[in-house]
């Protein structure tokens, strides 16, 4: 027997992972597309809230799939991106392992999502609308046949991704009503303080209740020889909406890449493959209703389209390949219980459905009575989520029809340079508002096949999949940090007190920027991380800055100490119209809480009751001094509170806008402050704040100035 050297043996000892290190030359990529169009008509169509058939299709709708390998073959893995609404876990498992019988992949490695589109056919049954049981067993299939086929055609290939904007094709659909326009659930209560669509400019509406993302991110995958083998997109737009049967946008984009990119394959090679992945929308549409209603439908789904294909090509020619490119992989089951009925709800969902003239649900009632009688029965689930890492880029996915918000939050805190979010991946779980948004209602939190995971889910999921980004990377999550742009650096110069920027992605704390530790706690009744005042100034290289919005909750602090001599500096957006009620909104408050006593402070700004949208400080319950600008609803304004003893001045824009005397007897104990709302819960503000501070001392007007800029 040969002897084997003693370093040799050392050397195998210490470094055992060497067999299996990967080269440039080691990553490999593949590409298919398999048709999953019915056969068998009519067919059920998922999206609509009551059951409907088509008879036909108008464009093919396909399974696209993508096989990457690093040479490692625990790392071999697989996506697949489905013309499909929604698509059960079951479902799913099944088609993963019929494909794993024929291919050299583990289950576990295969992600399996829908584009979204409501003109697919039914695999999934939710809301008025059933499964197609026909349709369902040719979908396992076809499934299983795009990952084979995808896994045939892989070769030697590298690597690449980019970033592009697409701001003008995404927008928040879910505003935030005021509180005095409720609407009426379909249980019967006054609980619908956000919803979706609420029309152009909404004297109803105060604000969208969470930011968008338009992100429009590319993975690229060529052959070593340049030739393209793949481009897989993902972009956070709802869907655009076609007649069935549709692969609506997605797949119009899809195609749209083949055509641009490798119109003509050589003899003997693979076709080129484009796919349009779901990003993060549940709340994401196409309107902005920010802005006045358009003269005529601004574009239609294939100019929309087409418009999303220019910012994507021209992205897509500036990506720079890697050839050294890694693979990790893993899975994870997340167990959840589902918001149940109580014993009233389901008195209720039982007569209902005793009272039904059909086997399906036609109206609003029937269906989700149906649905809290289904929750009952099902009581819990287990999730599937997933990250990847391809190189120097994640990948997450959701069961779900995840808001904007959640995505962010995962790319935020991507151990890499890049991550996206794959939503109805692995199964089909609905919405997954975060918590704050609960109490607000709405369509997508009414318990529900399409919505019915528990409140805490959403917050379960993001650290379950930060996890998994870290077990995938080997590194640890980074730590969401606003940047300073001069505006900031000019607070932090100034020396605050306390310094709240209001970036925050979740309740309870307000972080203080100042570093004198004066954190501030928010009630129920805000939501995060939405646009707020001038990027630029802010924030550096390119971040966005971020307010919160506030829905009558408050934020509230204490800062000891704060005596006769104070000041606050603040950037105000206001959501209620100017004469909606009383007072538009009080944006500060100094008092005791839940009470209205004599010796506060209350900036705010006025109402039908008199002086609508100008500034107003009120001291106790009565004094009141007013300003004599109207600020304008949903702009961004800066104002400024300056008291020095009795002497007071409030500023606009760097203005004075009032300059008198009040009473200074504040209490030793006064050393409550809230913001977004005033001490007694009256008439809290409806609107956006960012960029809170309070000095211990009075600004100079020169100071102020500078904080305005």
């Amino acid at each position: 027997m040969k002897k084997i050297p003693l370093f040799r043996l050392c050397l195998a000892a210490i470094f055992p992972l060497l067999t299996t290190t990967t080269h440039a030359s080691d990553f490999q990529a593949g590409a298919a597309v398999v048709s999953v169009t019915p056969e068998q008509f009519p067919v059920l169509i998922n999206g609509s809230m009551t059951s409907h058939t088509a008879d036909k299709v108008k464009t093919e709708v396909n399974a696209r799939a993508l096989v990457l390998d690093d040479g490692n073959p625990k790392n071999r893995l697989a996506i697949v991106i489905t013309d499909s609404c929604m698509m059960p876990t079951e479902l799913l498992n099944e088609a993963k392992a019929l494909a794993a019988k024929s291919c050299s992949i583990s289950p576990d490695h295969m992600l399996i999502s829908a584009t979204h589109t409501h003109s697919a056919p039914s695999s999934f049954g939710c809301l008025g609308t059933d499964p197609d049981p026909v349709y369902q067993k040719l979908l396992v299939k076809r499934l299983a046949k795009a990952i084979i086929a995808a896994e045939k055609n892989l070769e030697p290939a590298r690597f690449g991704w980019t970033v592009a904007q697409a701001p003008e094709y995404t927008a928040l659909r879910r505003w935030i009503r005021r509180p005095d326009r409720l609407k009426v659930d379909p249980f019967g209560n006054y609980t619908v303080r956000a919803n979706m669509h609420p029309g152009y400019l909404s004297k109803d509406a105060t604000g969208e209740s969470g930011p968008e993302d338009p992100d429009l991110t590319l993975l690229s995958f060529q052959a070593t020889d340049g030739r393209p083998i793949a481009v897989f997109a993902n972009f956070s737009m709802h869907y655009y909406g076609d007649s069935p049967i549709s692969a609506d946008y997605f797949g119009l984009f899809s195609e749209g890449l083949k055509e641009k990119l490798a119109a003509n394959t050589p003899a003997g090679k693979p076709n080129f493959v484009g796919a349009m992945s779901h990003g993060a929308s549940g709340d994401i549409y196409n309107r902005d209703y920010s802005k006045p209603a358009p003269k005529k439908k601004p574009h239609d789904i294939h100019s929309y389209t087409a418009g999303l294909l220019k910012i994507a090509l021209e992205a897509h020619s500036k990506i720079k390949y890697q050839n050294d490119t890694n693979l990790q992989m893993a899975q994870r089951t997340l167990p959840l219980n589902y918001r149940v009925p109580d014993k009233q709800r389901l008195e209720w969902a039982m007569t209902v459905l005793d009272q039904m003239k059909t086997e399906e649900p036609k109206t609003l009632q029937e269906v989700y009575a149906r649905e809290a009688v289904l929750l009952h029965e099902k009581q819990k689930t287990e999730i599937i989520l997933q990250a990847i890492r391809i190189g120097d880029f994640t990948i997450t996915t959701t069961p779900n029809e995840t808001y904007a918000l959640t995505g962010l939050k995962l790319k935020a805190s991507t151990p890499l340079a890049g991550n996206m979010t794959i939503e109805l991946a692995n199964g089909a779980e609905g919405y997954i508002p975060p918590p704050e948004q609960h109490p607000l209602g709405g369509y997508n939190t009414w318990p529900a096949r399409s919505a019915g995971l528990e409140v805490q889910a959403e917050p379960k999921i993001v650290e379950t999949l930060t996890q998994l980004q870290e077990t995938v990377t080997g590194k640890p999550r980074r730590k969401y940090v606003a940047s300073r742009g001069p505006a900031a650096q000019a607070i932090a110069k100034s020396q605050p007190d306390a310094w709240w920027r209001l970036d925050e992605f979740e309740a309870p704390h307000a972080s203080d920027s100042s570093a004198k530790h004066n954190n501030a706690y928010y009630e129920a009744g805000v939501v995060f991380h939405l646009d707020g005042p001038r990027s630029t100034d802010f924030c550096e290289d390119g971040q966005a800055n971020r307010s919160a919005h506030f829905a009558g909750g408050r934020l509230r602090s204490q800062i000891a100490e704060l005596g006769n001599d104070y000041s606050l500096s603040l950037w105000i957006w206001n959501g209620m119209p100017n004469d909606g009620r009383p007072f538009s909104g009080w944006m500060f408050s100094r008092d005791q809480n839940h009470i209205l006593g004599s010796q506060g402070d209350h900036l705010g700004i006025g109402g039908s009751s008199g002086n609508p949208g100008k500034l107003i400080l009120q001291h106790g319950a009565k004094k009141q001094l007013v300003g004599k600008t109207i600020i304008p609803r949903w702009t961004w304004s800066h104002v400024a509170l300056v008291r020095k003893g009795k002497h007071v001045t409030v500023y606009l824009n760097g203005k004075k806008e009032i300059d008198a005397d009040l009473p200074a007897d504040f209490p030793a104990q006064f050393e409550q402050v809230f913001l977004g709302g005033r001490s007694d819960n009256q008439d809290n503000w409806e609107g956006r704040l960012d960029e809170v501070a309070i000095y211990k001392r009075a600004l100079t007007a020169a100071e102020v100035a500078t904080l305005a800029k």
